[in-house]
């Protein structure tokens, strides 16, 4: 798929939004709803600090952006994601009508997608999603490798004695 300037453009606002998580020390996805060339909605991960589950950089953004409408529906709406979204958001991404979606890093383990199942293209379902991923996927890919490494050295380090 080629990707255009403002699927560019967009994905790099994502982008800043999983650098927002990793600062936080939460696992480094971000996502933004677009409708007409302007970002309506943002959000990234915050599971740990949100002490929830359900606090996917997806789902934090979808729920920005139905404020911003002041509705649930988000049909006329793209939304760019870092990584590969899970089972959970992409139901979400269904019910929330959300026309098209941009993602970066396939996900290997919980991707419902591409990696492990295609939910988008379930034909019974009442709305289609138009998606493509691969975008800036090498570089997402490293800032997720690095991040889970940090993470890892921390653990491994010895405590300090006082």
């Amino acid at each position: 798929m080629t990707f255009t300037a403002d699927d560019e453009k967009f994905m790099r606002l994502a982008i800043e939004q999983a650098k927002l998580a990793g600062e936080e020390g939460e696992v480094p996805i971000g996502a933004v709803v677009v409708y007409n060339g302007e970002v309506i909605g943002r959000g990234f991960n915050r599971k740990n600090s949100g002490r929830s589950a359900l606090k996917h950089a997806e789902i934090v953004a979808i729920e920005d952006a139905s404020k911003h409408f002041g509705d649930w529906r988000l049909d006329e709406c793209s939304l760019y994601v870092t990584l590969e979204p899970c089972l959970m958001c992409a139901g979400a991404i269904i019910h929330a009508r959300v026309r098209n979606v941009i993602f970066g890093a396939a996900e290997p383990k919980f991707g419902g997608v591409v990696s492990l199942a295609n939910t988008f293209d379930i034909e019974k379902l009442n709305h289609r999603v138009n998606y493509a991923g691969g975008l800036f996927a090498d570089e997402i890919s490293l800032m997720l490798k690095d991040f889970f490494k940090t993470i890892r050295s921390a653990k491994s380090r010895p405590l300090s004695q006082t």
